[in-house]
């Protein structure tokens, strides 16, 4: 996510409104100290967010923000299409969204069953007992269908297996950037 905002964007040089779902602790502190940045960081339940807020319907205006980022989130929620639909509402026109989410790369369609309730029987259909989906290759058409824009097929596609080791980037990881028109 650091390259992609590095290479393709200006997230580190123009003033953003930027919102934050469940903020991994490795970029929390930097970007808040990015001065241009008005960074507002928000979890279901952390006493660590600036608001406490569900996914699936966020106490925001419509077109609020320019950069929303909600990583290993998407899996947990319960309507996951309703959080995508959310999200884009508080994007403005011309923003982008990273959503990552885990992926079985091996799996064409997403994996969903809600009969399955033991803990550990959802941590081996879904690989953690709190997910309630495993996403297929079909994720970022998921996401497309809720109204998003992929501008660029992978973003990862881009680095050579030399720069992926470099970087540390898994061979099976995808990034994408979704835009709201």
């Amino acid at each position: 996510m650091w390259l992609f905002l590095q290479q393709k964007t200006d997230f580190f040089t123009r003033p953003k409104r930027v919102l934050h779902v469940a903020p991994e602790q490795c970029f929390h502190q930097k970007f808040k100290n990015l001065g241009h940045l008005d960074y507002i960081t928000a979890d279901l339940d952390s006493p660590l967010a600036d608001v406490n807020l569900d996914v699936q319907q966020m106490p925001f205006s419509d077109n609020d923000f320019d950069v929303v980022f909600c990583n290993h989130v998407l899996e947990h929620v319960e309507d996951d299409k309703k959080a995508m639909r959310e999200i884009l509402r508080v994007l403005k026109p011309g923003g982008y969204a990273i959503l990552q989410v885990p992926i079985d790369f091996n799996r064409e369609t997403t994996y969903e069953d809600h009969t399955i309730t033991d803990r550990r029987e959802r941590e081996k259909h879904f690989l953690q007992y709190d997910h309630l989906r495993l996403y297929g290759r079909d994720y970022p058409q998921q996401v497309t269908n809720e109204g998003f824009v992929i501008k660029e097929k992978n973003y990862l596609d881009q680095f050579t297996d030399e720069q992926r080791d470099n970087y540390r980037l898994p061979n099976q990881e995808h990034m994408y950037a979704f835009f709201k028109e």
